[in-house]
């Protein structure tokens, strides 16, 4: 890991914008104590690569604030985005040795860092945090398996409102507001990251994002800053019901 800012820039756990949903949300304050004494806050700019895949990690660690991008390179040089790192998203697995993926710093960010050691330790001592992170990695694999719908079987006009979507519930569970009627956020990725990520070229993700905005699905403030009047129209765009749910 690149020797960046560290800092204590959160230094209580209880003002963290992310304690309701992060790793340690179920901790109690002995808990939190014992995770105190292996943390540390390391701050990337946007560009920074985090960790090259088959690096050794010695951390584990949770996004605060920003965004970051998962990637896995081929042999020929083509890089392929796996996926997003959002706030309160966990980076790294306890028990593995090496990076599985790039992560690379989309946005400024944030993270909360625990030495990997002292963490493994942690997780055999405190049930809360190992039933934590086992229903985060359950909410991960749910994801990926939504995903791989979305890929597989939605339009591109489907695509492209789905991953609006996403961004305006997780904006939303940071808020601690319920996602429904007027919602606005910022999107953390420029069009063409959203093309890669999508499987769609430049000009399709522009066109789409045209034709939700000239529908009246979005409303955009430049390129990044968005407002989306009526979430659940938003939701049948993607194909998807106001509960996340598959519409027939």
């Amino acid at each position: 890991m690149p020797a960046e800012d560290v800092h204590p820039v959160a230094p209580q756990c209880g003002d963290c914008p992310i304690r309701h949903r992060a790793v340690c949300a179920r901790c109690e304050a002995d808990e939190l104590d014992l995770l105190e004494e292996s943390k540390y806050y390391r701050s990337f700019e946007a560009g920074q690569t985090v960790i090259w895949s088959g690096d050794r990690m010695d951390f584990v660690a949770s996004v605060v604030s920003g965004i970051a991008t998962l990637t896995q390179t081929l042999e020929d040089g083509r890089t392929q985005m796996v996926g997003l790192l959002l706030p309160s998203d966990f980076v790294g697995r306890p028990g593995r040795e090496t990076a599985a993926y790039n992560v690379t710093a989309t946005t400024d960010i944030v993270m909360c860092c625990f030495r990997k050691k002292p963490f493994e330790e942690i997780m055999l001592r405190t049930p809360h945090i190992a039933q934590r992170l086992l229903e985060m990695t359950l909410d991960e694999l749910d994801a990926a398996r939504e995903w791989m719908l979305l890929l597989g079987r939605k339009t591109a006009r489907e695509k492209i409102a789905s991953l609006l979507a996403i961004v305006a519930r997780r904006d939303a569970a940071i808020h601690l507001r319920y996602p429904e009627g007027t919602m606005t956020f910022d999107l953390p990725l420029t069009r063409e990251a959203m093309a890669d990520y999508l499987g769609l070229t430049l000009e399709t993700v522009s066109r789409q994002i045209s034709a939700l905005k000239r529908d009246g699905v979005i409303e955009l403030e430049g390129k990044r800053h968005v407002t989306v009047p009526d979430f659940d129209r938003l939701m049948s765009e993607a194909g998807d019901d106001s509960d996340g749910g598959f519409l027939p």
